[in-house]
């Protein structure tokens, strides 16, 4: 039913960047366009459920049994320049393929997605960034294939609702295959130069050594999530093998032997003594 490029019975802690998660009916890694299309189709028509992922960043897998597919598009790799200063994107190009192939360039305006976790289908559904600067901002179109696996649309920026770290205007189930993205010139040096400066900056103020998802929570207007679990007192507080970074309290590590129930119960545990 799913072709060559599947696996039975896999542990999502296989797959996402937490190591954390419990198995799912099947993972299917089409190779193309058509395999993808045709997966989606199968998929449909026996009304089996799917779930699309690329590095498994910025996920949280259950403990419990997954039923259905996933989906994954971390072999779409494909980046190259463009016309009118664009880049087209393949949704499985991670941050540092990207950094890279921009450094070597002189590519400039996507410097700031340096270090942020994850690959570029996931950036565009969340719409990325720091403050000041994300994904959405770069992005002159996307190209998605129906949840159905019916057709392929190429969706201009002026259709796409992004917002604080969402994109709205997508059908559920759709999937990201590609972003065109805006690009300046600069040069090689200033934009290693910016690059470098920001992941210093990450691995001064971010646990990357261990297993995370990336921030939990998002940001509240005005003020920083890392903050304010810091002044609930929960920085470091453990519980199994999760616990609320020492470094940034808006990450969840995983020390070893974590279980999405630890995380989950972290997760609880911040909102309540916050709202407090």
């Amino acid at each position: 039913m799913l072709g060559k490029a599947v696996r039975f019975d896999v542990a999502l802690a296989r797959l996402t960047s937490l190591r954390v998660g419990g198995p799912v009916d099947a993972v299917a890694s089409p190779a193309n366009r058509a395999d993808l299309c045709a997966t989606l189709r199968r998929l449909a028509r026996a009304r089996v459920p799917h779930h699309v992922i690329g590095g498994g960043f910025n996920s949280l897998a259950l403990d419990a049994p997954v039923a259905g597919v996933v989906i994954q598009l971390s072999r779409w790799r494909r980046l190259e320049e463009r016309p009118g200063h664009t880049l087209r994107v393949e949704a499985g190009v991670s941050h540092s393929q990207l950094a890279r192939f921009c450094c070597d360039r002189g590519f400039a305006g996507l410097e700031f997605g340096a270090g942020i976790p994850g690959t570029i289908g996931g950036w565009i559904a969340m719409n990325a960034g720091i403050p000041g600067r994300e994904v959405g901002d770069r992005v002159v179109e996307i190209e998605v294939a129906g949840p159905s696996g019916a057709r392929i649309s190429h969706l201009p920026r002026a259709v796409l609702q992004f917002g604080y770290r969402s994109l709205r205007g997508l059908a559920p189930g759709s999937v990201i295959l590609s972003a065109l993205l805006r690009i300046d010139r600069g040069t090689p040096a200033a934009v290693r130069a910016e690059v470098d400066e920001l992941l210093a900056r990450r691995e001064k103020t971010q646990p990357l050594s261990v297993p995370s998802c990336g921030s939990v929570f998002k940001n509240p207007p005005g003020d920083y999530a890392g903050r304010l679990i810091e002044a609930a007192g929960l920085k470091g507080h453990r519980v199994g093998g999760a616990q609320i970074s020492p470094l940034h309290a808006n990450f969840i590590a995983n020390l070893g032997g974590a279980t999405a129930s630890d995380v989950m119960e972290l997760i609880r545990l911040a909102k309540e003594r916050v709202r407090a």
